[in-house]
C-alpha cells in the first residue's frame, strides 16, 4: 500500500485567518491559490508537491468533532505546539508519547478544527 491519505482539506470560515495559523505554527507559509474557484492554502510534501490545503468554500464547514488529520512535524513537535496560541489556536491535547510511533499533539486550529500534530521517534 502507498501513503493512505492522497489528499486532505482543512475547511475555513475565515481563509486569511487559517492560512495565518498554519504559516504560523510550521514557521513557513503555505502557497496561496485557487482551486475549483476556491481559494486554497497548500500544504507540500519535502519534495513540492501539494498534499492537502486549507479549503475556504460553502461546501467546507470547520469542527471540533469530525475527523481527526495528523500532520508531520518532522522533529519539531515542541516548536510547533509552542505556537499554536499565539496563532490563535489552543492546545487540546499536550504532547503525549505514543510509543514506537512517536509523539502526538492535539490542537483546535483557529477555524475550530481538531488536527493531530505527529513526531516520529
Amino acid at each position: 500500500m502507498q501513503h493512505a491519505i492522497n489528499w486532505f482539506e482543512v475547511p475555513a470560515k475565515n481563509f486569511e485567518r487559517a492560512v495565518g495559523f498554519y504559516d504560523t505554527i510550521f514557521a513557513s507559509p503555505l502557497h496561496q491559490g485557487e482551486f475549483g474557484g476556491m481559494p486554497h492554502g497548500f500544504f507540500t510534501d519535502g519534495e513540492g508537491e501539494s498534499v492537502g490545503a486549507v479549503v475556504f468554500s460553502p461546501n467546507h464547514q470547520p469542527s471540533d468533532k469530525g475527523v481527526v488529520i495528523y500532520l508531520n512535524t518532522g522533529k519539531e513537535l515542541d516548536k510547533v505546539i509552542s505556537r499554536v496560541e499565539r496563532a490563535g489556536g489552543k492546545v487540546v491535547m499536550p504532547k503525549t508519547d505514543i510509543g514506537q510511533p512517536g509523539y502526538i499533539a492535539i490542537v483546535q486550529d483557529s477555524e475550530g478544527n481538531r488536527v493531530g500534530l505527529h513526531q516520529p521517534k
